[in-house]
C-alpha cells in the first residue's frame, strides 16, 4: 500500500530547479523523471501520510526531508572518489549499505528502506504501485534538544553525557574484531587523505595561506615517515572496522545514546583506531566551544580499552582531521550554486589552525 500518492504529475521534464542544490548531481534517475522532479515530490507534505510540514536539509551526498517524526534520505546521483552513485542500482547498494551499518549503533532508529515509484499514469508516491524511480533510507527522526550539537551550542552538555557517549562507544569498540591490516597499508590509507586534502587546500581559487598547509602537512608527512607509533598499533591489533564520521551532530544523547550516519561508502575510511575517532569527536566539540570534552573522552577510551597510546599519536590523528574537513568545507565551493558560500572559507580557516595546534604539539 502507497504511503501517500502525490498530486504531481510528471511527464517529460529532465528536472526542475529547487531550493536544494540539484546542480550538484552527475546525473538523473532513471527515465523521464529527473532528479529534480523527486527533490520537488519529496519536499511536498502531500508526499507523507496525514500531510506533515516538511524541511530539506542538504549534505555533500545526500538531500534529506524531515517530518515531525521521520528522515527520508534520497542519495545524490554523483560520483567521487570513493563512491559511484549515478546508477540506480549503485545508489540501492548504498541504502542497504547504510541500513546494516548503522543499526550497529543507532538500533531500530534506521527503519529501513522505501521507493519512489512512478504510477502508470505518471504520478509519484512512497512506496506506491508503478516502476521504481529511486531509493530512501527512512529513519526515526531524532529529537533535536537531545542531539549532542545541539547541547553545545546551547552550552548544557555536561561530564555525564560526555561519559555516555565513551562508554557507547567504548563498549562498541572492545567488541570490534582487528582487522588484519598490514602496517604498510595502514600508513598508505592514511597517506591518501592526506594527500586529497594538501592538494583540495592548495588550489588556487580558495586563496588559502599556502606556507600554512605547506608546514601542516610537512609535519603530518615526516610523522606518517616515521610510522612507528602507526605501526605499533596495527601489530597490537587495534585497527578495527569503526564509524567513520564521529561528529557531535550525529550522536543524540539517550539511554543508550545512539550514534548515526556512519561512513557506509567506504569500508576503508572506517578501517581506523578508535582513538582517531575519539580524536575527531574532541576535535570538533573545540570548534563548537567545548574543547574540555577532548580529554574526557581519551581518558575514558584510555580506561575502557586499557590501551595508552603515546600522546603524539593523538596529535597526529586530530591535525589529519582537522585537514580532512577543511578539505570538505572549500569542496563545498566548487558546486554549481553552493549553499552558504560565505561559511565555507572561515570554517576552513578555522580547521587549519587547528591542524597548525595539533602539529606543534606533533613536534
Amino acid at each position: 500500500m502507497s504511503m501517500a500518492a502525490s498530486a504531481m504529475k510528471v511527464g517529460s521534464t529532465t528536472g526542475t530547479t529547487t531550493g536544494a542544490n540539484v546542480g550538484t548531481t552527475a546525473g538523473t534517475t532513471a527515465g523521464a523523471v529527473g532528479i529534480g522532479d523527486v527533490v520537488d515530490f519529496l519536499r511536498r507534505p502531500a508526499a507523507y501520510p496525514g500531510c506533515p510540514p516538511v524541511e530539506l536539509r542538504e549534505t555533500h551526498l545526500s538531500w534529506v526531508f524531515l517530518t515531525p517524526t521521520e528522515a527520508y534520505k534520497l542519495k545524490k546521483p554523483v560520483v567521487n572518489e570513493f563512491v559511484d552513485l549515478r546508477s540506480l542500482a549503485g545508489r540501492l547498494a548504498n541504502c542497504r549499505a547504510e541500513v546494516q551499518l548503522n543499526r550497529r549503533l543507532a538500533g531500530d532508529v534506521y527503519r529501513g528502506l522505501a521507493q519512489v515509484t512512478q504510477s502508470a499514469n505518471g504520478e509519484l508516491a512512497i512506496d506506491g504501485d508503478g516502476r521504481v524511480i529511486d531509493w530512501l533510507v527512512r529513519m526515526r527522526r531524532l529529537p533535536a534538544e537531545h542531539m549532542l550539537d545541539w547541547l553545545l551550542e546551547h552550552e548544557r552538555l555536561q561530564p555525564e553525557d560526555v561519559a555516555a557517549v565513551a562508554r557507547r562507544l567504548g563498549d562498541f569498540f572492545a567488541a570490534q574484531p582487528a582487522i588484519a591490516l598490514g602496517a604498510g597499508r595502514h600508513r598508505m590509507l592514511l597517506r591518501q587523505q592526506l594527500d586529497l586534502s594538501r592538494a583540495m587546500l592548495a588550489r588556487p581559487e580558495f586563496g588559502l595561506p599556502l606556507q600554512q598547509i605547506g608546514a601542516v602537512h610537512s609535519a603530518m608527512e615526516r610523522y606518517l615517515d616515521d610510522g612507528a607509533d602507526l605501526a605499533a598499533r596495527v601489530r597490537m591489533g587495534r585497527i578495527v572496522e569503526g564509524h567513520g564520521d564521529l561528529r557531535p551532530e550525529h550522536i543524540c544523547l539517550g539511554a543508550p545514546p545512539v550514534i548515526i550516519d556512519c561512513l557506509e561508502f567506504s569500508r576503508d575510511l572506517r578501517l581506523l583506531d578508535p582513538f582517531d575517532e575519539f580524536a575527531f569527536l574532541g576535535l570538533e566539540c573545540a570548534r563548537l566551544g567545548a574543547p574540555w570534552v577532548a580529554p574526557l573522552l581519551l581518558q575514558a577510551l584510555a580506561a575502557r580499552l586499557d590501551d595508552h597510546p603515546p600522546m603524539r599519536l593523538w596529535h597526529f590523528y586530530t591535525a589529519l582531521r582537522a585537514c580532512v574537513r577543511a578539505r570538505l568545507a572549500v569542496a563545498h565551493l566548487l558546486e554549481p550554486a553552493p549553499s552558504r558560500p560565505q561559511l565555507w572559507t572561515p570554517r576552513a580557516l578555522d580547521y587549519l589552525a587547528r591542524a597548525g595546534v595539533a602539529c606543534a604539539a606533533l613536534a
